[in-house]
């Protein structure tokens, strides 16, 4: 409708993605086990990214639905002015915003994670990549410590 001129630019918001614009050890949908979800990599990220591809708002900020002082959050708001740029903007940052959870779940070992990510990698080959976890052999880590 704004392409065609009906309405007016349309500004699109939201304030976080718990898949990467939330880190929160607090929150269901966390999902990293593996001691690293206290720290804010995920929505700084996730603001960064979007500061990166040119959204009109992108706000880092505190709280969600845990409370203040126990989550971090990334958000955005892009004008939708009808123009083919901000259809690539909103492309890029979508995807940015979505894959970059997935991709540190993978990174922190979630199994479901790493096969969404290489998944992702073989659908997305033209343009896009996530690096893969590198899996330690457990049994060598064990002979290693133990001896």
């Amino acid at each position: 409708m704004v392409r065609q001129g009906e309405i007016g630019p349309v500004m699109l918001g939201r304030d976080h993605h718990d898949v990467s614009g939330t880190d929160s050890p607090f929150r269901e949908t966390a999902n990293i086990k593996d001691g690293s979800n206290v720290m804010a990599d995920m929505a700084v990220q996730c603001f960064a990214g979007n500061c990166a591809r040119g959204m009109s708002l992108v706000a880092l900020h505190n709280g969600g639905g845990v409370g203040i002082g126990k989550s971090i959050n990334g958000g955005f708001g892009m004008v939708c002015d009808g123009s083919k740029r901000v259809d690539e903007i909103l492309r890029s940052a979508m995807l940015w915003d979505v894959m970059g959870g997935v991709a540190r779940r993978s990174w922190a070992r979630n199994p479901h994670a790493m096969e969404t990510s290489e998944a992702f990698n073989n659908s997305h080959a033209d343009g896009y990549h996530i690096t893969m976890p590198y899996l330690a052999d457990e049994e060598m880590i064990r002979k290693i410590i133990i001896g």
